[in-house]
């Protein structure tokens, strides 16, 4: 008798640890409340991490015009940004356990939005009404652009949900879909690589193109263990896994890379195109990653696909308005640049004082000298008027220096 119906409970049993990890459908009403708190949580952090940014902006600018000898670190005003900040991101981060990677991503064009907004309040220039409509028409059609394609994702976004425990991300990790994509963006980085570092190929879509796969990797592992934390505090402990640390290290690794190529990029161009293009870039990467490690669009529509696409171009199109419109710094710059002057040493080569270079001619402003070293340090004819003192034979008190300079 037993013999006889372990075969049938086997086979019962075997569909029950099947569905443990298949996608949950669509039509469940409890996923589209998950998607709502993970995308309520995402437009939450990017707005405090907004205000926390300024904040630490506004700390900087405050004591660079100010003479309080104090750091910034030591400002209250900077460590409530810094308090903001860790805020916000914990908001970010705590978004990828509910909701599809490829809702989350997108969202960050609220924190575009936000930044531009802040920026137009605090504005401290004297303004007309009409030169304020003229100079932020672009931001405004762009933050309008944005909420909408806003709207859009978080409507028709993907709505596949699964809990992340460590069999369902090993199980995605080894599936060949993501291991094809893995080997082509692997071939792509190591090409984008070689040309960047090897051919001197400084181009904004080269580094912002490191910066968006480095970022997809990123945002992959960074649901993955949310969502292992979130299970194991709801009961299933996934922390003991070594799938978790896995994924841990992977997520700080190529966070601390993906930090150097944006520094790296940030000293070579202006941050409005760094914003708008690495947007662009990161969230299309990042939605292909999430698309095929954990197969966000699985059992989707048409209609809702090409509705969030269509969300994701909007939103691509507003913050490329934002961005637009912002002003680019210019560094202050004396009169005269020590570094710039044909003949003078570079104070920063090491260490070596400057010194002027007394065998080559140079430049001052716009007047050029090409006249010999020898003419250009003679000193000038001045005209003399000699007074009488004394007798017309006393030798005056002084001695004229003649110079004649030829034509």
């Amino acid at each position: 008798m037993e013999g006889g119906n372990s075969p049938s409970l086997q086979l019962q049993q075997l569909p029950l640890a099947t569905a443990a990890v298949t996608v949950q459908p669509h039509t469940d009403s409890f996923s589209y409340k998950e998607n709502l708190i993970g995308a309520l949580l995402a437009i939450f952090g990017h707005l405090v991490s907004s205000i926390a940014l300024n904040l630490q902006k506004y700390s900087h600018i405050r004591l660079a015009g100010s003479k309080d000898p104090r750091a910034y670190f030591r400002t209250k005003t900077w460590w409530s940004g810094f308090l903001l900040l860790v805020l916000g991101e914990l908001g970010v981060f705590s978004s990828y356990a509910f909701a599809p990677l490829s809702l989350i991503v997108p969202l960050s064009a609220v924190s575009v939005v936000a930044s531009a907004i802040i920026g137009i309040i605090f504005i401290k220039e004297k303004w007309k009404p009409k030169e304020f409509l003229r100079r932020y028409v672009l931001s405004f059609v762009g933050c309008g652009l944005a909420v909408v394609g806003t709207y859009l994702l978080v409507t028709f976004g993907p709505n596949s949900h699964e809990k992340m425990t460590a069999e369902n991300i090993t199980r995605h990790l080894v599936s060949w879909p993501f291991l094809l994509y893995m080997l082509v963006e692997i071939i792509v980085f190591c090409l984008l690589l070689y040309f960047y570092k090897e051919r001197n190929a400084n181009y904004i879509v080269i580094i912002l193109l490191l910066v968006a796969l480095l970022g997809s990797m990123t945002v992959v592992t960074v649901k993955a263990v949310a969502g292992m934390i979130l299970v194991s505090i709801q009961g299933t402990l996934q922390l003991d896994s070594p799938i978790f640390y896995i994924m841990l290290v992977c997520m700080i690794a190529t966070a601390i890379y993906q930090a150097t190529f944006l520094a790296q990029a940030s000293q070579l161009y202006d941050s409005a195109q760094i914003s708008s293009i690495g947007y662009i870039l990161s969230t299309t990467a990042a939605i292909s990653a999430g698309a095929t490690f954990y197969l966000d669009f699985m059992g989707e529509d048409v209609l809702h696909i090409c509705m969030f696409a269509l969300g994701c171009l909007i939103a691509f199109l507003g913050v490329f308005l934002i961005t637009r419109n912002r002003k680019k710094p210019v560094p202050f710059e004396p009169y005269i640049s020590m570094d710039a002057m044909p003949g003078m040493q570079n104070m920063h080569d090491k260490g070596i004082a400057v010194q002027p270079d007394l065998k080559a001619s140079f430049s001052y402003g716009a007047l050029e000298n090409n006249d010999s070293m020898p003419e250009i340090y003679t000193p000038a004819t001045l005209p003399i008027v000699q007074e009488q003192h004394g007798s017309k034979g006393a030798s005056p008190p002084y001695r004229v220096l003649e110079h004649s300079k030829k034509e």
